[in-house]
Protein backbone atom coordinates (compact mmCIF):
# COMPACT_ATOMS: atom_id res chain seq x y z
CA UNK A 1 0.00 0.00 0.00
CA UNK A 2 1.26 3.48 -0.85
CA UNK A 3 2.43 5.58 2.06
CA UNK A 4 3.35 9.19 2.62
CA UNK A 5 5.15 8.49 5.89
CA UNK A 6 8.96 8.48 5.39
CA UNK A 7 9.38 6.19 8.42
CA UNK A 8 7.43 3.45 6.61
CA UNK A 9 9.52 3.53 3.41
CA UNK A 10 12.80 1.98 4.61
CA UNK A 11 14.83 4.43 2.50
CA UNK A 12 17.45 7.05 3.30
CA UNK A 13 15.13 10.04 3.13
CA UNK A 14 15.62 13.46 4.71
CA UNK A 15 13.26 16.42 4.83
CA UNK A 16 14.71 19.92 4.64
CA UNK A 17 12.52 23.02 4.27
CA UNK A 18 9.54 21.09 2.86
CA UNK A 19 11.70 19.18 0.36
CA UNK A 20 12.49 15.47 0.61
CA UNK A 21 16.02 14.33 -0.29
CA UNK A 22 16.75 10.74 -1.26
CA UNK A 23 20.11 8.94 -1.26
CA UNK A 24 20.27 7.18 -4.65
CA UNK A 25 23.70 5.58 -4.24
CA UNK A 26 22.20 2.09 -3.80
CA UNK A 27 18.78 2.66 -5.35
CA UNK A 28 17.09 0.15 -7.66
CA UNK A 29 13.46 -0.11 -8.73
CA UNK A 30 11.68 -2.64 -6.53
CA UNK A 31 9.77 -4.95 -8.87
CA UNK A 32 7.31 -5.86 -6.10
CA UNK A 33 5.79 -2.39 -6.34
CA UNK A 34 5.07 -2.31 -10.08
CA UNK A 35 2.82 -4.23 -12.43
CA UNK A 36 1.91 -3.18 -15.98
CA UNK A 37 -1.54 -4.70 -15.61
CA UNK A 38 -2.83 -3.00 -12.46
CA UNK A 39 -2.78 0.58 -13.75
CA UNK A 40 -5.94 2.60 -13.16
CA UNK A 41 -6.69 5.61 -15.34
CA UNK A 42 -7.44 8.82 -13.48
CA UNK A 43 -9.61 11.70 -14.61
CA UNK A 44 -7.54 14.45 -12.98
CA UNK A 45 -3.78 15.04 -12.97
CA UNK A 46 -1.86 15.47 -9.74
CA UNK A 47 -0.82 19.03 -8.94
CA UNK A 48 1.74 20.67 -6.67
CA UNK A 49 5.21 19.71 -5.50
CA UNK A 50 4.69 19.32 -1.76
CA UNK A 51 5.62 15.62 -1.78
CA UNK A 52 8.20 15.51 -4.56
CA UNK A 53 11.70 14.11 -4.16
CA UNK A 54 15.20 15.49 -4.72
CA UNK A 55 18.59 13.82 -5.06
CA UNK A 56 20.44 14.13 -1.75
CA UNK A 57 23.84 14.36 -3.46
CA UNK A 58 23.17 16.65 -6.44
CA UNK A 59 20.04 18.40 -5.03
CA UNK A 60 18.35 17.91 -8.41
CA UNK A 61 14.59 17.34 -8.57
CA UNK A 62 13.85 13.71 -9.50
CA UNK A 63 11.67 13.29 -12.57
CA UNK A 64 10.18 10.17 -14.16
CA UNK A 65 8.87 9.83 -17.70
CA UNK A 66 8.53 7.66 -20.79
CA UNK A 67 9.83 7.53 -24.32
CA UNK A 68 6.64 6.15 -25.92
CA UNK A 69 7.24 4.14 -29.09
CA UNK A 70 4.80 2.62 -31.55
CA UNK A 71 4.78 -1.11 -32.14
CA UNK A 72 7.21 -0.95 -35.07
CA UNK A 73 9.61 1.31 -33.13
CA UNK A 74 9.84 3.84 -35.92
CA UNK A 75 7.89 6.67 -34.22
CA UNK A 76 7.90 8.34 -30.83
CA UNK A 77 5.00 10.22 -29.24
CA UNK A 78 5.66 13.87 -28.40
CA UNK A 79 3.45 16.29 -26.46
CA UNK A 80 3.28 20.06 -26.47
CA UNK A 81 4.84 21.84 -23.51
CA UNK A 82 2.29 23.17 -21.02
CA UNK A 83 4.14 26.50 -20.79
CA UNK A 84 5.35 26.86 -24.38
CA UNK A 85 2.76 25.53 -26.81
CA UNK A 86 5.10 25.56 -29.82
CA UNK A 87 7.69 23.38 -28.09
CA UNK A 88 7.47 19.60 -28.09
CA UNK A 89 8.73 17.30 -25.33
CA UNK A 90 8.13 13.86 -23.79
CA UNK A 91 5.67 13.06 -20.96
CA UNK A 92 7.39 13.38 -17.58
CA UNK A 93 6.92 14.75 -14.08
CA UNK A 94 8.18 14.83 -10.52
CA UNK A 95 8.62 11.61 -8.56
CA UNK A 96 6.45 11.75 -5.45
CA UNK A 97 6.53 10.25 -1.99
CA UNK A 98 4.22 7.30 -2.70
CA UNK A 99 6.28 6.34 -5.79
CA UNK A 100 9.68 6.01 -4.10
CA UNK A 101 9.85 2.24 -4.26
CA UNK A 102 9.69 2.14 -8.05
CA UNK A 103 10.14 5.16 -10.33
CA UNK A 104 8.17 3.34 -13.05
CA UNK A 105 5.07 4.35 -11.10
CA UNK A 106 5.80 8.02 -11.80
CA UNK A 107 6.72 7.38 -15.43
CA UNK A 108 3.50 5.51 -16.11
CA UNK A 109 1.31 8.01 -14.22
CA UNK A 110 2.80 11.05 -15.94
CA UNK A 111 2.57 9.41 -19.35
CA UNK A 112 -1.14 8.83 -18.79
CA UNK A 113 -1.83 12.29 -17.35
CA UNK A 114 0.08 14.25 -20.01
CA UNK A 115 -0.24 12.06 -23.11
CA UNK A 116 -3.25 9.80 -22.57
CA UNK A 117 -1.15 6.70 -23.18
CA UNK A 118 -1.23 3.26 -21.60
CA UNK A 119 1.57 0.87 -22.47
CA UNK A 120 4.13 -1.73 -21.50
CA UNK A 121 7.40 -0.51 -20.01
CA UNK A 122 10.24 -2.33 -21.73
CA UNK A 123 13.31 -1.09 -19.86
CA UNK A 124 14.89 1.80 -18.02
CA UNK A 125 17.08 4.21 -20.00
CA UNK A 126 20.29 5.82 -18.68
CA UNK A 127 19.72 8.66 -16.22
CA UNK A 128 20.26 12.14 -17.67
CA UNK A 129 20.42 15.57 -16.04
CA UNK A 130 18.84 18.83 -17.11
CA UNK A 131 21.79 21.20 -17.34
CA UNK A 132 19.73 24.35 -17.46
CA UNK A 133 21.08 24.87 -13.97
CA UNK A 134 18.94 26.01 -11.06
CA UNK A 135 19.15 29.64 -10.04
CA UNK A 136 18.07 31.09 -6.70
CA UNK A 137 14.97 33.21 -6.48
CA UNK A 138 15.04 36.56 -4.71
CA UNK A 139 13.54 35.00 -1.59
CA UNK A 140 15.72 31.88 -1.59
CA UNK A 141 18.73 31.51 0.69
CA UNK A 142 21.92 30.44 -1.05
CA UNK A 143 24.02 27.50 0.15
CA UNK A 144 26.82 28.43 2.52
CA UNK A 145 29.41 27.76 -0.21
CA UNK A 146 28.03 30.66 -2.25
CA UNK A 147 29.49 34.08 -1.55
CA UNK A 148 27.05 36.19 -3.54
CA UNK A 149 23.34 36.89 -3.18
CA UNK A 150 22.88 37.78 -6.83
CA UNK A 151 20.09 35.90 -8.59
CA UNK A 152 22.21 35.68 -11.75
CA UNK A 153 24.64 33.07 -10.41
CA UNK A 154 24.18 29.31 -10.48
CA UNK A 155 23.33 27.43 -7.31
CA UNK A 156 26.02 24.98 -6.19
CA UNK A 157 26.05 22.16 -3.69
CA UNK A 158 28.51 21.75 -0.81
CA UNK A 159 31.16 20.35 -3.19
CA UNK A 160 30.92 23.41 -5.43
CA UNK A 161 29.20 21.47 -8.22
CA UNK A 162 26.36 23.18 -10.10
CA UNK A 163 22.92 21.92 -9.18
CA UNK A 164 21.02 20.44 -12.16
CA UNK A 165 17.44 21.60 -12.48
CA UNK A 166 16.21 18.02 -12.79
CA UNK A 167 17.43 14.44 -12.94
CA UNK A 168 15.47 12.39 -15.47
CA UNK A 169 14.63 8.72 -15.03
CA UNK A 170 13.14 7.79 -18.41
CA UNK A 171 11.70 4.43 -19.38
CA UNK A 172 11.09 3.00 -22.81
CA UNK A 173 7.40 2.21 -23.30
CA UNK A 174 5.62 0.34 -26.09
CA UNK A 175 2.15 1.78 -26.53
CA UNK A 176 -0.91 -0.43 -26.13
CA UNK A 177 -3.65 2.22 -25.93
CA UNK A 178 -3.98 5.83 -27.08
CA UNK A 179 -7.05 7.40 -25.49
CA UNK A 180 -9.18 10.22 -26.86
CA UNK A 181 -9.74 11.72 -23.40
CA UNK A 182 -7.08 12.11 -20.72
CA UNK A 183 -6.41 14.42 -17.72
CA UNK A 184 -4.41 17.08 -19.61
CA UNK A 185 -6.10 16.60 -22.96
CA UNK A 186 -7.53 20.13 -22.95
CA UNK A 187 -4.13 21.77 -22.45
CA UNK A 188 -1.78 19.64 -24.54
CA UNK A 189 -1.46 18.42 -28.10
CA UNK A 190 0.36 15.28 -29.16
CA UNK A 191 1.85 13.91 -32.34
CA UNK A 192 3.83 10.95 -33.60
CA UNK A 193 7.31 11.77 -34.87
CA UNK A 194 10.03 9.88 -36.63
CA UNK A 195 13.42 10.00 -34.94
CA UNK A 196 14.52 12.75 -37.28
CA UNK A 197 11.40 14.84 -36.62
CA UNK A 198 11.71 14.42 -32.86
CA UNK A 199 15.39 15.33 -32.99
CA UNK A 200 14.54 18.53 -34.84
CA UNK A 201 11.85 19.47 -32.29
CA UNK A 202 14.20 18.86 -29.35
CA UNK A 203 16.93 20.96 -30.95
CA UNK A 204 14.40 23.76 -31.41
CA UNK A 205 13.37 23.49 -27.77
CA UNK A 206 17.00 23.35 -26.60
CA UNK A 207 16.47 20.07 -24.75
CA UNK A 208 19.66 18.02 -25.29
CA UNK A 209 18.96 15.91 -22.21
CA UNK A 210 15.68 14.69 -23.75
CA UNK A 211 17.45 13.97 -27.02
CA UNK A 212 19.99 11.91 -25.09
CA UNK A 213 17.19 9.74 -23.73
CA UNK A 214 15.68 9.37 -27.20
CA UNK A 215 19.08 8.36 -28.57
CA UNK A 216 19.29 5.64 -25.91
CA UNK A 217 15.97 4.15 -26.97
CA UNK A 218 15.45 1.52 -29.67
CA UNK A 219 13.66 3.90 -32.04
CA UNK A 220 14.75 3.34 -35.65
CA UNK A 221 17.09 6.13 -36.69
CA UNK A 222 18.20 7.80 -39.92
CA UNK A 223 15.34 6.46 -42.01
CA UNK A 224 13.42 9.62 -42.92
CA UNK A 225 14.34 12.85 -44.70
CA UNK A 226 12.75 15.71 -42.81
CA UNK A 227 11.61 18.77 -44.76
CA UNK A 228 11.98 22.01 -42.82
CA UNK A 229 10.36 25.33 -43.71
CA UNK A 230 13.32 27.71 -44.01
CA UNK A 231 11.31 30.68 -42.75
CA UNK A 232 9.46 29.23 -39.73
CA UNK A 233 11.89 26.38 -38.94
CA UNK A 234 8.83 24.12 -38.64
CA UNK A 235 8.62 20.60 -39.97
CA UNK A 236 6.62 20.39 -43.17
CA UNK A 237 4.00 17.70 -42.56
CA UNK A 238 0.84 18.01 -44.63
CA UNK A 239 -1.30 15.65 -42.58
CA UNK A 240 0.17 15.12 -39.08
CA UNK A 241 -3.24 14.07 -37.80
CA UNK A 242 -3.09 10.88 -39.87
CA UNK A 243 -0.06 9.61 -37.97
CA UNK A 244 -0.96 6.62 -35.83
CA UNK A 245 0.62 3.63 -34.18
Amino acid sequence: MATNNPEDLNVDLHKVEDKYFLDLSNYNDDARYYNDYNFKKTEVAREGRSSQIYNKKTLARLVGGCIVLNKSYDKVLMISSSKHKTKWVFPKGGIEMDELKNFKLTARRETWEEAGVVGKILRKLPVVEDHRFQKPSKKENLPSSSSSSSSSIDLRNEDGIKIPRSEFHFYEMEITELCDKWPEGDSRERKWCSYEEAKHELHKSNRPELLSSLNSSRIKKNRVVVKIDEHSNHIQDAEPQTDNY
